[in-house]
């Protein structure tokens, strides 16, 4: 059994654990009557999510279009391999170096790299990042990561309403909506970084396929890894940190940091190394 099917087959269970969260949420908020609501509200920000978070993470990036030059040949040539249409590519003007992919199916991709990473990475390392991200494309992870992301933050947005209006549901018991709440928020936040993490050893193994060899990505994650620590990215969104090949630093330490959404980078090392 490969990797890729345990890995999938595990995403399936989790996105499914995520909703039924909000169902579990919804009922102890405001009884049998407020599950419906809550499925309402949750397919109604997958529905937004689905159509315009693609050009949110860009823009919030910063993010600028190339058309032409050494980057987009790299990317024309590695999405060939991978039999994808072309993304659309940008360099986003941040010191951090990272690199992420987004947009909600292969027809309508985007793959962005920092201006940091250009000046960091040689060629070959590139193009192991470059594959990985045009991975996620292939196995539409971006999709998968918006639905975790939007799915999650709708619990957040269930534990605001819950402290500014309290639980309306009659004869229920406050401090157990409240319980309920925290636990889904928490419960969310950690189903998410599963996902995450498992889509992480999937696209890793298939970029290594796409880039012909596992060599670039290896040393590209190492490098990634120890310059991503050292300098924050400016103006960062934590709720996208599942769409980097490596975990931002955000600046400071901060809950979120507790729900890591990428596997140890020794650990994505070691499964690479194990394809040569």
């Amino acid at each position: 059994m490969s990797v890729a099917f345990v890995n999938n087959t595990k995403t399936v269970f989790l996105l499914g654990a995520l909703m039924a969260l909000v169902v579990g949420v919804g009922y102890a908020l405001g009884g049998p009557q407020a599950i419906i609501p809550a499925l309402i509200i949750a397919t109604a920000m997958n529905f937004f999510a689905f159509f315009f978070s693609g050009t949110i993470a860009i823009k919030a990036m910063r993010g600028q279009e190339v058309t032409s030059g050494q980057l987009h040949e790299l990317v024309d040539t590695l999405r060939q391999r991978a039999d994808l249409p072309m993304p659309r590519v940008y360099v986003c003007p941040q010191q951090a170096p990272n690199a992420f992919a987004t947009g909600r199916s292969p027809k309508h991709a985007a793959v962005a790299v920092t201006q940091g990473a250009l000046q960091l990475l040689t060629r070959e390392e590139l193009e192991g990042v470059m594959a990985h991200e045009l991975a996620h494309v292939k196995n539409r992870d971006t999709l998968t990561s918006t639905i975790a992301a939007t799915v999650g933050g709708l619990m957040g947005m269930l534990a605001y309403w819950m402290f500014l209006f309290g639980g309306n549901r009659e004869g229920g018991n406050p401090l157990l909506a409240i319980v309920a709440i925290l636990a889904g928020v928490v419960g969310a936040a950690v189903i998410k970084a599963m996902i995450s993490r498992s889509r992480e050893f999937v696209a890793d193994a298939h970029g290594a396929e796409i880039a012909g060899s596992p060599n670039g990505l290896i040393s590209a994650l190492r490098k990634l890894e120890s310059y991503a620590k050292r300098i924050p990215m400016q103006n960062p969104n934590p709720a996208a940190n599942n769409l980097f090949i490596v975990e931002p630093l955000t600046g400071g330490k901060t809950l979120s940091d507790l729900f890591a959404t990428h596997p140890p980078t020794e650990k994505r090392v070691a499964a690479l190394m194990q394809a040569r």
